[in-house]
């Protein structure tokens, strides 16, 4: 049985190319639209919806991709996405979170452009494809797929700057292998609260902790011009005293302010009780958030605060 996968590209390394002095740049010709498909009863069709370098795809971006997969899923089988690397995990959580129909949901991209050494685009493409095609990806969750790796959406996240295997989740390990001729899945991501949005807007900065942190960037934050607080702490969710009795009081002007751990692995829980750590800052109501960096922190209270949710359901949800 053929199966009919919409591809939706994005831009990114995937798209690109290195002019003659070794600089990567956009290509008004996405190289991904000509590659041949060497894989039976798999049947394409292909839409530039953007043609951006990650670092300049905003939630909106997201949301206009979430709406577009609902447009058209009815017609098709399963969804690749070919995407920046450097923003990919976030866009890949947004989706995760949004009300997708029931249909397998892949992310792909490369970190050597199409025309460079040892180029990763079309490998990982066409890997893409064939776990897009697979039956058993239904119900797993966005799908992040590079480097023969299937991962969860919700806890993939961007390694190092240029090496090939640079997506790993830390943890937990990946939820699937794609082998030469099978697709191998040990794993299966866990339900999750599915939204239904038709925008997105708001300001949730991300403010990371460092030693001999005081209140300075905590005083510079304008309450009327952001509407929620990511903050990074040390270990498993502590401050030094200054920036937490800080962030108590902005707790206290009805500010949301989410923690999670500057650690790549882990999650951040409040179990010290000295003067700054994790008892004091759950106690003055900062919300502890499990197994997201602060990145994907920053995306789960924006689409919170944007379905509306407040007070103890807001708390749960960003601690559930």
């Amino acid at each position: 049985m053929t199966k009919k996968i919409l591809v939706l590209h994005t831009g990114g390394t995937i798209s690109m190319q290195a002019d003659p002095g070794g600089r990567v740049v956009t290509s008004p010709d996405n190289p991904m639209n000509h590659v041949q498909l060497s894989l039976e009863n798999v049947e394409t069709s292909t839409c530039d919806i953007f043609n951006l370098p990650s670092p300049q795809i905003k939630p909106c971006h997201m949301l206009e991709i979430y709406h577009k997969i609902k447009q058209e899923a009815s017609k098709f089988d399963g969804v690749v996405i070919t995407h920046g690397t450097d923003t990919l995990e976030e866009t890949a959580y947004f989706l995760d979170t949004m009300a997708l129909p029931d249909l397998p949901v892949v992310l792909t991209g490369a970190m050597r452009s199409s025309n460079e050494l040892g180029s990763d685009g079309v490998y990982n493409y066409l890997s893409a494809l064939r776990v897009a095609s697979d039956d058993k990806a239904r119900g797993k969750g966005v799908l992040v797929v590079m480097n023969d790796e299937i991962h969860a959406a919700k806890y993939v996240t961007k390694t190092h700057t240029t090496n090939v295997s640079t997506f790993q989740t830390p943890t937990h390990g990946p939820l699937g292998l794609i082998m030469k001729k099978e697709i191998l899945y040990f794993k299966t991501a866990e339900p999750r609260v599915r939204f239904d949005l038709q925008k997105i807007t708001g300001l949730v900065p991300i403010i990371s902790a460092y030693a001999g942190m005081e209140t300075e960037l905590l005083q510079m934050l304008d309450l009327t011009q952001i509407d929620g607080l990511i903050i990074e702490a040390f270990g498993a969710g502590n401050l030094p005293p200054a920036a937490a009795d800080k962030l108590a009081q902005l707790v206290q002007t009805g500010l949301p302010v989410a923690l999670v751990s500057r650690c790549f692995n882990g999650i951040a829980e409040p179990v010290y009780a000295y003067e700054g750590g994790g008892v004091q800052l759950r106690q003055a109501g900062v919300f502890f958030v499990k197994e997201l960096n602060a990145a994907k922190a920053r995306l789960k209270l924006l689409i919170a605060l944007n379905a509306g949710l407040k007070g103890q359901e807001l708390r749960e949800y960003m601690e559930g």
